[in-house]
């Protein structure tokens, strides 16, 4: 008889999406209530979409997990729950272009000045204005993984000059340690690193004042890689402009000064919910559960580093 390879999903609409792979056993849970037989028999675990990791007791009840297969690109709520010897999978791709398209719009949002033109709408009035565009601009590219790379390739569609920043210098990669030097010569700054210890305030008071004046920051990747009271300094004395698709805290109090800032566009982080995300992030669970199955190595295993 055929070996069976048992996974669990977090909902039974996540069944639907991924079908029916041949010699795969389904289960269904969210590690809230009573679990269901045969849990004990889980090999691969798929983590919610934006939710709380299972607690340590029910992934106690899952003695043969060998991986954890989540849908997103950033990892950091499962850091420290995961058993040691289990593999954590991130999305790396599933939000890929989505995120970077929604990166290069917040670029153009800012540039062409259409929260300015909304507002003229609004108020039925006709002003035509000579805007920025990207053609010619610097941007900076803070993390070169898929994400970032996506926009560099975006970006020189538009005639602008994208530089990538890593962890680690590395060919055609500059490394965070040039920060310093890189800021002041480059008109706009993506942020799209994970949110690990290392990241964790990344762009303080130092960084955005290294910024050179009419700056625009743009954070797609997690709000406290950003120290919020330093940029709300930046915004209110209208030396920089920021996109941001994430803050700190999230969700953004209705009372937080963020809400008024000037030179800002913000979105409540929805850069990876583009229609059909679904669909793609369970054709890549398919992929891994069929790796798992055979004994493959698994794709998108969380390392250090961006």
């Amino acid at each position: 008889m055929d070996a069976v390879t048992t996974i669990c999903l977090p909902t039974a609409a996540a069944v639907a999406l991924l079908g029916q792979p041949p010699g795969i056993d389904v289960l269904v849970w969210d590690g809230v209530g009573d679990p269901p037989s045969g849990l004990e028999d889980v090999a691969l675990l798929v983590g919610g979409y934006a939710v709380a990791p299972l607690p340590a007791q029910a992934l106690a009840r899952m003695p043969k997990l060998a991986a954890v297969q989540l849908l997103s690109a950033g990892v950091e709520t499962w850091l420290g729950h995961v058993p040691d010897g289990v593999l954590l999978c991130n999305g790396r791709g599933v939000h890929t272009a989505s995120t970077a398209e929604l990166a290069v719009g917040g670029m153009l949002s800012w540039l062409r000045e259409l929260p300015r033109f909304a507002a003229d709408q609004a108020a039925h009035r006709w002003a035509p204005a000579r805007t920025r565009g990207l053609a010619g601009t610097r941007v900076l590219i803070v993390g070169a993984g898929d994400i970032g790379r996506r926009i560099a390739a975006a970006v020189v569609v538009f005639d602008a000059i994208p530089t990538l920043v890593a962890s680690h210098a590395r060919e055609s990669v500059h490394g965070v340690a040039e920060l310093a030097e890189l800021l002041p010569r480059h008109d706009i700054v993506v942020i799209a690193v994970p949110r690990t210890p290392q990241t964790e305030q990344l762009v303080d008071a130092e960084f955005l004042a290294a910024m050179p004046d009419g700056a625009l920051l743009v954070n797609i990747a997690r709000g406290p890689i950003v120290d919020t009271a330093a940029l709300l300094a930046e915004l209110r004395a209208r030396r920089l402009s920021a996109f941001l698709d994430v803050t700190d805290p999230e969700p953004l109090p209705s009372e937080h000064l963020l809400w008024e800032a000037p030179n800002l566009v913000l979105t409540p982080h929805v850069g990876g919910g583009t229609t059909g995300w679904e669909r793609r992030a369970y054709q890549l669970v398919r992929e891994q559960v069929l790796r798992l199955h055979h004994g493959q190595a698994l794709y998108n295993v969380v390392v250090s580093g961006y």
